[in-house]
């Protein structure tokens, strides 16, 4: 956990809002992302956590280039991925895999399971990047259903014949079959039961140990975000306002927005939930179409001051690793 794996630096992601049926015109833009930077160390998992819409989901398909960034660099092993050709993009790719947050739909329902995992080898074969023959394919397949707890035996079923933790399973072994070094999972659990979520986190910490995979895990659940997490990152309206170690983060947070989130969290424990102060902000969160003079929290922030007003404050570090974008701390 010396090295940055994954570099990000000032990242955007802006969707063009568009009007007219024959000549469409360029009205705006959905700044989903609006520059972002940050790094995870091999082997470590950074957890993203934010409300819905903050960004989360559209930073880690930007990262694995399923869009194609309005600006920033994602620095991956040392090479900056928007400057690949497609040739060597693919080739890089074998080392960024993705678990996606619904197993139902992230799964092709007319291929059996042994097709869906050794669909990443097959195409890494085909395409001349790769040298294995039909039976290490087919052995490999089945190699990974039973490291995520599938019985080979199951092997010629469709998706629809699994529950859905099970279809799960089957995704990050899919995910495992070129044997990545980052694994970008996208809110992997959201959609299970929290029994199979709980099976399926003891599961990802495993294979991250003997693997030494390195994680960025997408949730809204602050627990699961805790459990699993080295360091995490709080992301509101496309920006990061937050990051620090898993440990320091939860015990002592020190942006407005962290620390509604975190009040917001239900503790299992009665007496604690009786007496902890509950954090309520006011207002929704701001349409992401227009750009902004001043801190993105302002509207909603209950320890706003005039110079958040007209200022952007940058995500700066206080101490130990803990970077906050706050002028609660700092002056610009």
């Amino acid at each position: 956990m010396s090295t940055a794996l994954l570099e990000v630096k000032n990242l955007k992601m802006h969707f063009p809002i568009e009007e007219g049926l024959l000549f469409k015109k360029q009205v705006g833009a959905i700044r989903a992302i609006d520059g972002i930077s940050f790094e995870i160390k091999a082997g470590e998992t950074l957890g993203l956590v934010g409300e819905s819409g903050c960004g989360k989901s559209t930073t880690a398909r930007t990262i694995a280039q399923l869009y194609k960034a309005t600006e920033g660099e994602i620095i991956f092993n040392g090479r900056d991925l928007a400057s690949l050709d497609s040739r060597e993009l693919l080739s890089e790719r074998k080392n960024i895999q993705m678990v996606f947050q619904d197993p139902y739909a992230s799964l092709n329902p007319r291929m059996t399971v042994t097709e869906i995992i050794a669909e990443p080898l097959i195409i890494f074969k085909n395409r001349g990047l790769m040298t294995i023959s039909k039976k290490e394919i087919t052995e490999r397949a089945e190699f990974l259903m039973e490291k995520v707890g599938l019985s080979s035996f199951f092997r010629n079923r469709y998706p629809h014949e699994f529950s859905g933790g099970q279809r799960q399973r089957i995704g990050i072994a899919r995910a495992l079959a070129l044997n990545p070094k980052l694994i970008l999972a996208d809110e992997p659990v959201s959609a299970l039961d929290v029994s199979i979520q709980a099976q399926i986190l003891n599961l990802l910490a495993d294979l991250q140990s003997e693997y030494n995979l390195t994680y960025l895990f997408i949730a809204h659940d602050l627990a699961v975000i805790e459990y699993i997490s080295t360091r995490v990152a709080v992301m509101y309206l496309g920006k990061i306002v937050e990051v620090s170690s898993s440990k320091v983060i939860y015990k002592k947070p020190l942006h407005p927005y962290t620390e509604a989130l975190l009040s917001a969290a239900p503790i299992p424990d009665p007496e604690i939930e009786k007496k902890r102060k509950r954090i309520v902000l006011s207002g929704d969160v701001p349409s992401p179409d227009r750009a902004r003079t001043g801190c993105y929290f302002y509207d909603r922030c209950p320890k706003k001051m005039e110079i958040c007003k007209n200022n952007i404050p940058e995500l700066t570090e206080t101490g130990e690793g803990h970077h906050v974008a706050c002028f609660l701390y700092f002056s610009p």
